[in-house]
Order: C-alpha cells, then sequence, then structure tokens
C-alpha cells in the first residue's frame, strides 16, 4: 500500500508517498463500531448491517441496547487521512460471536485495534481484548461514554479488564469526529511503539 515501492534502487523515498495503514475497530455488540466509523470515514463507508429478526433473539444478547434494531454482519470499511501521506483503512467487525469466523481474515495485516467498551456492559468487550492479546496485535480500549452510563475513570477500565501494563485506556465520544480521530492517533502512536521495540528485540 505504500506508493513509494517499486521506486528506482538508491532513490530517495518520496515524503509525499502515500501509506495506508488497516485499523480494526472492534467490541461488543452494539457498542459504537459502526458509529465510529462513520463519523470519522471522510469517504460513504460501506456497511453490512442487516435488521435484527425474531431468529437473532435466540442467539444474540440485546440486553442494554434495547432499541437496536440492525446489526454487522459482516464489516464495516471507512477511510479517514491523518496527516498528509498518512491514511487509515478502518474496518469495523461484526460484534456477535456467531460472526467471529471473519475476525482471521480481517485481522490480516492489521497494524492494530480499536476495542470500543461500554461500562455498562463492560464484560463483552473480554473477548476482543483477549483476541488481539493472543495474537500479539496492539491494541487501546476506547470507552465510550453514553449519556446514561456511569462515569470511570481509565484506571479503573483498565483494572477491570486486567489489561497488559502499557496498554492505553482512553475516552471517547463515538459519534464525534474529532473524539473518534484523536482515538485513532493514539492508537498509530501506541502500534508504532509497540512495533519499533519488537524490530529493536529482534535485532538484539
Amino acid at each position: 500500500m505504500n506508493a513509494a515501492q517499486g521506486a528506482p534502487e538508491g532513490a530517495a523515498p518520496d515524503p509525499d508517498a502515500e501509506l495506508a495503514l488497516k485499523i480494526l475497530v472492534a467490541g461488543g455488540f452494539g457498542v459504537g463500531k459502526t458509529t465510529l466509523v462513520d463519523s470519522v470515514s471522510e469517504i460513504h463507508p460501506l456497511r453490512t448491517e442487516e435488521r435484527l429478526s425474531e431468529v437473532g433473539e435466540t442467539v444474540d444478547d440485546t440486553g442494554g441496547v434495547d432499541s437496536k434494531g440492525t446489526t454487522t454482519v459482516a464489516m464495516d470499511f471507512g477511510r479517514i487521512t491523518i496527516r498528509q501521506g498518512l491514511s487509515l483503512y478502518l474496518f469495523g467487525t461484526p460484534g456477535q460471536d456467531r460472526f467471529w469466523f471473519l475476525w482471521d481474515d480481517l485481522s490480516e495485516g492489521a497494524l492494530g485495534a480499536v476495542v470500543l467498551a461500554d461500562t455498562r456492559r463492560l464484560q463483552d468487550c473480554f473477548p476482543a481484548v483477549d483476541y488481539f492479546e493472543r495474537r500479539a496485535i496492539p491494541f487501546l480500549v476506547a470507552v465510550n461514554c453514553f449519556a446514561e452510563a456511569r462515569s470511570y475513570g481509565a484506571d479503573e477500565v483498565s483494572r477491570a479488564l486486567d489489561l497488559d501494563r502499557g496498554t492505553p485506556v482512553v475516552l471517547c465520544d463515538a459519534r464525534d469526529r474529532d473524539s473518534g480521530k484523536e482515538v485513532l492517533v493514539r492508537l498509530v502512536e501506541h502500534a508504532g511503539r509497540r512495533h519499533s521495540g519488537r524490530v529493536l528485540d529482534s535485532v538484539g
């Protein structure tokens, strides 16, 4: 995805070359993944939402999000330019267990992931946290601050989720573009540090 690839050997890198990084947006059902992708994307986002059906009621836990009428069945996709020459391709993952077979394909080649959390259903993001920890994919937890939810500090959320030391926790409003963009910038910075550390460890 780097436009500089294919340049003649020894040529100076093009400072305006486009670098596109793949980012996952994950979390439990109804936590705001589609909303985050929609709010920050500079292109019309791709959605794969379907209406909830009576059949799905037997397998989908809608407690706490009773007003939600649709669900993502494959992925959401959007794009945002962070700065000149750096864009993020955003892939929102489905939240229900029955669609998790898609996660392995979606996570292929990802720089990192945002795990959205709702403090009213904090346990719903445990599977996503476990998934990225097991696969050593850098991630941060972004607490989507719903108006009717009790407020918790970042340290409290980190302890409740038993996160590894150094895993960032940030507060956000998934509906607000600036808030969502700040989350993504924090993730890129965190993932960059993690990947740099791995390179130095392998050299050492």
